[in-house]
């Protein structure tokens, strides 16, 4: 596998990080001097939990469960041996009893990881799509974005539970010698609006990169783009019930959810369109070497 480090993804990633942690690092000082420093104290533990317990947590919300080698043989040989070609630990395997054609992977590192892919997906692509979208996946454990975006995820969702909450826990009351509640609470919504934009800013460059990434895993840029095109299709006739129940995972996706909170906001990921644009120029390299 000719697998080349993508240093503009890893390049965002580090701009993305600096930025959320120069930014969290004055919302804490300022949060500091109000009644929400215990808040935050109590946010710490929680932290923990998301980054070391990240693939329990992201599988657990899929309804998602782990499978062995017995109850899905053929899953368990593909996964393997893309993992072999991606030069990679196998993750574990688990499976999400959904009819949403879709897929993901989720871990703080290459050696503490998880594919899921979902039933629906199993039954609407073929063997060689379907190995795309598993490489797909392997390429973003590769590349080590699930972490960043786990951790830069859980940092923006402070701020929001600050807007959401704040006049409940901090009363609308001043704290001698500290800042208003107010200006916490305003302060915390510009906070998520620039953590929200640098995060779907990375989400959908991340995307490109798992894209290229997965076709020099496979050789088979076409496969992923054919899989692409199928699972957005499919996504149309998808009950809305289904499509609710797991939007808010949707920057883990390989093919976003077009409704839910989320959904509705912003999208995590480029148009499949330029994704499969994209594919096929590089198929068209990849025939010419």
């Amino acid at each position: 596998m000719d697998w080349k480090p993508d240093w503009g993804l890893r390049g965002r990633m580090v701009l993305t990080m600096f930025l959320l942690f120069a930014l969290y690092l004055v919302f804490a000082v300022v949060i500091s001097q109000t009644q929400y420093v215990g808040f935050l104290v109590l946010m710490v533990p929680f932290l923990a939990v998301q980054y070391f317990f990240s693939d329990k947590l992201a599988l657990y919300s899929m309804g998602a469960k782990e499978v062995s080698e017995e109850e899905y043989p053929e899953l368990h040989a593909m996964i393997g041996r893309l993992s072999q070609q991606a030069d990679l630990p196998k993750p574990k395997v688990a499976v999400a009893d959904s009819r949403v054609p879709n897929a993901f992977a989720t871990g703080r590192n290459q050696k503490n990881s998880a594919v899921c892919v979902t039933t629906g997906i199993m039954q609407t692509l073929d063997r060689d799509e379907l190995e795309g979208v598993i490489a797909h996946e392997l390429a973003h454990i590769k590349n080590r974005d699930v972490a960043v975006m786990t951790i830069a995820s859980f940092l923006s969702t402070i701020a929001f539970l600050v807007v959401r909450w704040g006049w409940f826990f901090g009363g609308g009351d001043r704290r001698e010698g500290g800042a208003p509640v107010i200006v916490a609470i305003m302060l915390s919504l510009v906070v998520w609006v620039i953590s929200f934009v640098l995060i779907r800013a990375l989400s959908r460059y991340r995307e490109y990169a798992a894209d290229r990434g997965g076709a020099v895993i496979t050789g088979k840029p076409s496969a992923l783009a054919s899989a692409l095109l199928k699972i957005s299709g499919r996504m149309d006739s998808v009950p809305k019930e289904d499509m609710r129940e797991q939007a808010e995972m949707n920057a883990f996706f390989i093919i976003p959810i077009k409704s839910g909170f989320i959904g509705k906001i912003a999208s995590t990921h480029p148009s499949t369109e330029k994704r499969v644009a994209k594919l096929r120029e590089l198929e068209k390299e990849m025939e010419t070497r």
